[in-house]
């Protein structure tokens, strides 16, 4: 027996698919592209998913306090100036990530990769490892712990131009847009909890999903 979930993203597909190719644009017509577009991210191909998604965000606690300044004089492919930002910035070729490690122990993890590269939060994972074993040849007591992903940023195309100011006055609840700051509008979604930078030419930002197979 279908659930109340199952049963609310069956008519947003049933929906889009009634939508006709000369339909005259509309906010609500975005809105529903939008909504199809997570639902069926649950059913592309894996080599699709890996065309959207633009980068990966991870995040460990090595469990001890980190000294940055030795991190920085010893750690090959380190970067360190407290005056513009206060944390380590380390680089790994393979998996090719960016790490920022916080004299706290928190460590970020970032994997960013081209849309004809693919990877999977399992390099992100693996790389995290490879972070915490280069603060143990520092003598750091570091330990892999509490791994966890907090950001996977991709990217989409609705192959027809927006009209911000319409979407905005229809749904100015979920809205923020200020063309004076910012080329792009800022959708918020409720369900599931993700924010779209969404631009007049019809590309896509996603933000803020956990997993890559969010409906």
């Amino acid at each position: 027996m279908a659930t109340s979930r199952q049963e609310s993203l069956l008519q947003i597909v049933d929906a889009h698919q009634a939508l006709q190719v000369g339909d005259e644009w509309s906010s609500e017509r975005l809105v529903l592209h939008v909504k199809y577009a997570c639902v069926m991210s649950s059913f592309y191909s894996m080599t699709l998913r890996s065309q959207s998604c633009r980068n990966i965000v991870g995040t460990i606690d090595v469990k001890t306090p980190l000294d940055l300044k030795t991190i920085a004089l010893h750690a090959r492919n380190a970067e360190y100036n407290p005056k513009k930002f206060a944390a380590v910035i380390m680089r790994l070729r393979d998996p090719k990530t960016t790490a920022l490690m916080f004299s706290s122990g928190k460590v970020e993890c970032i994997h960013r990769y081209p849309p004809t590269t693919s990877s999977t939060e399992a390099n992100c994972r693996l790389a995290a490892r490879k972070y915490c074993r280069v603060l143990q040849k520092l003598n750091f007591p570091a330990q892999y712990d509490m791994f966890k992903i907090c950001n996977i940023m991709g990217t989409s195309d609705v192959r027809f131009p927006i009209r911000l100011e319409g979407l905005l006055n229809d749904h100015s609840r979920f809205c923020t847009y200020e063309p004076e700051l910012f080329s792009g509008l800022i959708f918020k979604l409720v369900e599931p909890k993700l924010t779209f930078l969404i631009f007049v030419s019809g590309k896509l930002v996603i933000c803020g999903a956990k997993v890559r197979y969010d409906p």
